[in-house]
């Protein structure tokens, strides 16, 4: 038995991320055991997150993780912690799957966050149409940018049944952005002290937070060892991990220890050459088009990932790991750098985003799920070896393209929803 809210919006930009945070610190604080996860595809909130928790942060989606393992992962949670905190994706009943979707599907009371900077009274006509619609369970309310006392009573009164959980005032400095999203913790040099102030302003409705129900999760389906080796036993798989390259699910790091690969570090910014030992390399995504510069000078990395190219080690690049080994990335200012130069072609940054949303890709061993988010776009002659399939449109969605042993797509796959796919990638090895 634990305690659980799924924090939700009207939209996105009404302050979900922020108020979880900072519910998750003041928590915390009060010296309960929180565990917090992210609704839907996200690389960038769920760093905040852990920061703000202190533990790790999984991601939940009905779709993309799949719901086994969305309960077996709530599951353990709620064995390890006195509060489970759950950030929805968007609004609470966009997409297919929603935020409220998983709400209903694992019982978990949802509580809604409202940007009541422009309004007062209205408040209440909001967030009862938000918990009507679906219809879905409604904790409570967290108002954001509440102007004063007499303000936060106005929000207050006009809920009626639904109590005002708690308030956080306006900002006078808010988390930093930038096109992806927030700015990653740690280039934020006071993030905690900002925690920390965000924890102190949220006025807590400590008797409403006592009548929250514990959730009751229904059972999980029993795991079944696999009498076979894994098939990955043995192999050592290269990872790219620094500023350039971060954004990778620590869900994925954990299937391919599932599989039997031992996971070997490196950073191709610090001009590390890929790891001698390695038998396959990952390129997670990231943020390449921030250090292109550093990246073209990286003449050991650059080598050394030519060198496996030749080789025939498998090399799989997602997104800002497939833009760093295209002939040459445009930044955001205009300027063009030459990268790694596997996949003959051109990387140009877009004042607009240029894909978004979740995905699949059709293999031998069945879909392997994920999703794509990017501002930029690749200009190649090369044929797309397939393509991924938009959910749930559908349509054709991010080209997958292969060139010797590597395979390289903006799309950013999730490992766990189909671990026999993952592993064919990591062993194509190309002679």
């Amino acid at each position: 038995m634990v305690k659980a809210v799924l924090l939700a919006a009207v939209s996105s930009g009404q302050g979900k991320t922020t108020a979880t945070a900072a519910l998750a610190r003041k928590l915390v604080r009060l010296g309960q055991r929180v565990r917090v996860f992210k609704c839907g595809p996200d690389f960038i909130d769920p760093m905040l997150l852990e920061r703000a928790s202190g533990a790790p942060v999984r991601s939940l989606d009905l779709w993309m993780v799949g719901r086994e393992l969305c309960l077996r992962q709530l599951a353990q949670a709620a064995a390890e912690a006195d509060v489970i905190l759950i950030e929805g994706v968007m609004g609470l009943y966009d997409g297919t799957p929603s935020s409220a979707d998983l709400a209903r599907e694992f019982g978990v009371p949802v509580m809604a966050v409202i940007d009541a900077g422009a309004m007062a009274q209205t408040a209440g006509a909001l967030v009862h149409g938000l918990r009507d619609y679906g219809p879905v369970e409604m904790a409570g309310v967290i108002a954001n940018r509440v102007a004063s006392e007499g303000h936060a009573r106005m929000v207050a009164s006009s809920l009626r049944d639904i109590p005002l959980f708690a308030t956080l005032p306006k900002q006078a400095k808010s988390l930093p952005e930038r096109h992806l999203g927030l700015v990653l913790p740690g280039e934020v040099s006071d993030i905690d002290q900002l925690l920390d102030q965000l924890a102190d302003q949220l006025t807590f409705d400590q008797a409403a937070w006592d009548q929250l129900r514990d959730i009751e999760l229904p059972p999980a389906a029993e795991e079944t060892a696999s009498p076979t080796p894994p098939p990955l036993a043995g192999k050592t798989i290269a990872i790219a991990r620094d500023a350039a390259f971060m954004f990778i699910y620590p869900a994925n790091l954990a299937t391919l220890r599932e599989l039997g690969a031992t996971l070997s570090f490196f950073s191709p910014l610090a001009d590390e050459s890929v790891p001698a030992l390695a038998d396959a390399i990952y390129l997670p995504g990231g943020y390449p088009e921030l250090h292109a510069e550093r990246l073209s000078q990286a003449a050991n990395w650059q080598a050394s990932i030519r060198a496996a190219h030749v080789a025939g080690v498998p090399i799989v690049a997602e997104c800002g790991g497939m833009m760093a080994l295209a002939d040459t990335l445009q930044d955001q200012a205009g300027a063009i750098w030459n990268m790694a130069g596997l996949l003959p072609g051109a990387v140009a940054m877009q004042p607009r985003l240029a894909g978004l949303g979740s995905q699949g890709l059709p293999t031998e061993q069945g879909v392997l799920r994920g999703h794509t988010f990017h501002y930029s776009k690749l200009e190649t002659k090369v044929e797309p070896a397939a393509y991924t399939v938009k959910h749930p449109s559908a349509i054709q969605g991010e080209a997958w393209y292969r060139v010797g042993s590597l395979t390289a797509s903006y799309f950013h796959a999730y490992f766990p929803s189909n671990p026999a796919a993952c592993a064919a990638l990591f062993s194509r090895r190309v002679t």
